[in-house]
């Protein structure tokens, strides 16, 4: 059985980058950290990390012993937060991220249900690309995280779980009143566009809707991946983009932005979640989850 206090004297290692430095984190004297890390190499049987000019080198071992330490002290911090939310009646804290596009189209959904339900919850919520969730997740730094799913099959040890489906649509502003409810890629390529900058899944399913319409990819085009940032330029603008209709729900309920049906090219995003198998969910995660909505495809255009 490991010592969680060697892993703790491990893990400030590899995040200070050298004993002294974990020393001074830790508040102990340097040989007492170097003790430790010799007593951890000798029951695990490895060299954990190479000592060099420029700090440490992890060793293959010391990679995978760093994730388990993290996801330890994730668990931990899990755990001191809850019991003192506990004590004052709140569940909690769960802490999520998510693709902003995922996180638009399925959370505020599932707050207004555990809100009406009369739960007292704690949440954090971070934005993020795909790749930097899976590592979060794994890290123990978020509970669940909320992307588009359906694109690729998840690593061995994540479970993906899908709950909406959302069809893209082209949405524009006022400022382009004069184009009618259904358009084509093909006839929209000489507009000006926003589109999303990062090679993620959102991007992806962006690209194949030019490629299923047979159409070349947009020239005069904004790259930008902040979702506000987007609805704000088409809304004030005659730039036009490419977006879930969940994801623009609040604009265009109020009309200050329009979705126009793509007639020449079709696909349906899907969103939900993914987590750790291995890992029993808290009270507060499973309460989330049952408050997501059940899988359902929105209607076609306004």
């Amino acid at each position: 059985m490991i010592d969680p206090r060697a892993l703790r004297t491990f893990l400030a290692v590899c995040r200070q980058n050298s004993i002294s430095g974990a020393a001074r984190a830790l508040n102990i004297s340097q040989p007492s950290v170097s003790v430790a890390i010799a007593q951890l190499e000798h029951q695990l049987g490895a060299t954990l990390f190479e000592r060099g000019r420029s700090g440490i080198k992890l060793t293959p071992g010391g990679q995978a012993l760093l994730r388990r330490a993290e996801a330890m002290d994730g668990l931990l911090r899990e755990a001191h937060a809850e019991v003192a939310a506990a004590r004052d009646g709140i569940l909690g804290p769960l802490r999520i991220g998510g693709t902003p596009g995922a996180l638009a189209s399925l959370l505020p959904d599932a707050v207004g249900q555990l809100e009406q339900s009369g739960t007292r919850f704690a949440l954090q919520i971070i934005e993020r690309a795909d790749d930097a969730l899976m590592d979060l997740l794994r890290r123990r730094e978020i509970e669940i995280a909320f992307v588009t799913t359906g694109i690729e099959s998840p690593p061995d040890d994540i479970e993906e779980r899908s709950y909406a489906r959302d069809p893209f649509d082209l949405i524009v502003g006022r400022q382009n009143e004069h184009l009618p409810p259904e358009l084509s890629l093909g006839d929209a390529i000489s507009l000006r566009w926003v589109l999303p900058a990062a090679a993620g899944a959102f991007r992806r399913q962006v690209d194949a809707l030019f490629l299923a319409a047979d159409a070349t990819a947009p020239t005069d085009v904004i790259r930008c991946d902040s979702l506000l940032t987007t609805k704000a330029i088409v809304r004030t603008t005659r730039y036009v983009t490419i977006l879930p209709r969940r994801v623009a729900a609040a604009e265009l309920s109020i009309g200050v932005l329009r979705a126009l049906h793509i007639t020449d090219a079709h696909f349906v995003r899907t969103v939900g979640v993914r987590y750790l198998k291995s890992v029993r969910h808290t009270e507060s995660a499973d309460r989330l989850l049952a408050a997501l909505p059940q899988l359902h495809e929105q209607s076609g255009p306004s």
